[in-house]
């Protein structure tokens, strides 16, 4: 499917795709399914490696000690890798942070006299 595109007044074409005008971060659920979908992928390609493993070792193919070892160190940093990458969460956005020495502009109270009232008075 192409872009759809729409012509305004000053005669440009543009896309009709909206435009983000906004920094708030991406939706708690989207942001859980697709670490979710993540962590799966990486357990079953775990799977495929024990399997692989056994399937070599079994078949004793040329070099089968070299592939079976790459199979077993896939299977054991999979799962550690997956809970890393799973556990991580989408960057803080910084924000531009002020020299050093520079104050924000914050107007001054202004001095008034108040009425100071006495219990004698």
């Amino acid at each position: 499917m192409g872009r759809v595109t729409r012509r305004f007044r000053s005669g440009q074409l543009r896309g009709t795709d909206p435009v983000l005008i906004t920094d708030a971060p991406e939706d708690p659920e989207k942001e859980l399914r697709r670490r979710e979908v993540r962590y799966v992928a990486m357990m079953l390609t775990r799977a495929a490696c024990l399997v692989g493993a056994a399937v070599i070792v079994a078949q004793q193919p040329w070099l089968w000690q070299v592939w079976a070892l790459l199979c077993v160190v896939g299977a054991v940093l999979l799962p550690w890798l997956a809970v890393l990458i799973a556990n991580d969460r989408p960057p803080k956005k910084r924000r531009a942070a002020s020299p050093p020495g520079a104050v924000a502009a914050q107007p001054a109270l202004e001095r008034r006299e108040y009425k100071i009232i006495d219990a004698d008075e």
